[in-house]
């Protein structure tokens, strides 16, 4: 053992030793690399292109939608208006830039702003000495008049990668613009169809608010933006801002319908916003006219994943949402149907599907959801003859995915009979030119009055129904 030990040092010690010279020489060398490599480095920093920035309009205080909101609705508008902080600022000025990104770009210190305030402390950047006066801001300091705020240029090119991403053919084009009702500098009223989408999201190609951005822009600078939603299987008046100003207004006018019906100051609120559904429904009321006052709650089902609204029994319990609805039935048949206007007073989702189904105890034709025994057990209505011929007219295919065809009660599976047919609102275009003006006057902002004609299924159904008990033009409802 001690011999191969002796024999294991005699080979180390045969191994010719790394000279001191050599091994010195790698720190020199890397030193010497180093610097050789500085002038370079250098000279790259000179020549390197500089960071190019988006500049987004100096800050001058919006509309104060709320303060216009309430006085369109007949209320007095806040004594002081709402800050605006860089975050909201960007946003309005990039509607296009996912709230993801901006709040991201906050975060990794990445939006910068200047002003005219000697307070703000400047960029160390010696290659642009011109840019010295930005420096950086958070999300949630406020603006002040006339301070810029500036982007990284690379979101841009993000922007318009976004919005060129759809792209549709003049078919498709025509077919979305076929489906507007009114149009003015602020507003863009459509009839949406049944079956689409408003709103789009997981799992859902085309959706009202994404046509918009692509068909509906015209000539405008900003793309349309959705101000109050349908469901997708209903149908009827939807209404989109055309700018940012024109959105948060008509938001303001919807929140203020239903904050002013819940205390109990109606009157306003009813001048200035109205809608009118019309929906054919199962069974007869008891009254012929009346106002639900019903409470609602979301219910999640056994599976965990879909839910549906209920009937609250705890009004005071902070996951319910008290709800109104006025009522008036035009018209009733033999057949077991009847067709209700429908005014809702506040705006809750499926409000008027669950107070028709669990307080009037008429569930909807159609709706599965909140009246599908009722709705199992009808049977397709004969078509009279001056129905059916109607029948022989061939039906184009349409766009998007989009059959038309069908569903009214003649078939076994009825579409949902739930249209909004009427909307009345202030001139949002009119209100906005008079705020110019200091001694505007909103009494004097005319209404719009806008009606949507009813579906193809609707349409069927009333005219079945018309045949065989003779009820009024739906058009006089």
């Amino acid at each position: 053992m001690f011999e191969l030990v002796r024999l294991w040092r005699r080979g180390c010690s045969s191994v010719p030793s790394v000279p001191a010279k050599l091994l010195s020489s790698v720190p020199l060398r890397s030193s010497h690399s180093a610097s050789a490599a500085s002038p370079t480095t250098e000279e790259d920093e000179r020549t390197r292109p500089k960071r190019e920035w988006r500049t987004l309009p100096p800050f001058v205080p919006p509309v104060d939608a709320a303060a216009v909101g309430k006085e369109l609705s007949g209320l007095r508008p806040p004594a002081v208006a709402e800050s605006m902080t860089a975050l909201k600022w960007v946003r309005r000025c990039c509607p296009d830039l996912p709230m993801s990104l901006v709040q991201k770009l906050f975060r990794l210190r990445q939006v910068r702003k200047r002003g005219e305030s000697s307070e703000l402390e400047p960029l160390s950047n010696a290659d642009h000495p011109e840019q010295g006066r930005f420096k950086r801001v958070s999300a949630k300091e406020c603006m002040i008049l006339g301070e810029v705020i500036q982007l990284p240029v690379t979101l841009q090119k993000l922007t318009n990668e976004r919005s060129g991403r759809f792209k549709y053919n003049d078919v498709e084009i025509n077919f979305v613009r076929g489906l507007e009702l009114y149009k003015d500098e602020a507003i863009i009223v459509v009839n949406k169809p049944p079956g689409m989408p408003a709103q789009g999201g997981v799992g859902i190609k085309y959706s009202v608010d994404e046509l918009a951005v692509n068909c509906l822009k015209y000539e405008g600078s900003e793309p349309p933006r959705l101000v109050h939603r349908l469901d997708r299987d209903s149908s009827g008046v939807l209404v989109l801002g055309r700018t940012q100003s024109s959105t948060a207004v008509l938001h303001a006018l919807f929140r203020e319908k239903t904050s002013g019906a819940l205390s109990n100051d109606i009157t306003g609120t009813q001048r200035a916003m109205q809608r009118k559904y019309l929906a054919l429904v199962i069974g007869t009321p008891r009254q012929s006219r009346g106002l639900i006052s019903a409470s609602l709650a979301k219910k999640v089902l056994e599976d965990g994943k879909s839910e549906r609204i209920i009937i609250a029994n705890n009004r005071k319990s902070a996951s319910s949402q008290h709800a109104l609805t006025e009522y008036k039935m035009i018209g009733s048949s033999s057949q077991g149907f009847t067709w209700l206007e429908l005014f809702p007073v506040t705006g809750r989702k499926h409000q008027l599907r669950v107070h028709c189904a669990d307080i009037l105890g008429t569930p909807i034709v159609g709706d599965d959801k909140y009246g599908r025994l009722e709705n199992m057990k009808l049977e397709p209505i004969h078509l009279p003859q001056s129905v059916t011929k109607s029948e022989d007219i061939p039906k184009e295919k349409l766009p998007f995915g989009l059959n038309l065809n069908g569903g009214s009660i003649s078939d076994k599976s009825p579409r949902l009979h739930l249209h909004c047919k009427q909307m009345v609102l202030p001139n949002v275009s009119m209100a906005l030119q008079q705020l110019q003006s200091k001694d505007h006057d909103f009494s004097q902002v005319e209404k719009l009055t806008i009606v949507a004609p009813l579906p193809p299924h609707m349409q069927k159904s009333w005219e079945i129904l018309n045949s065989l008990a003779g009820l009024a033009s739906v058009e006089d409802a």
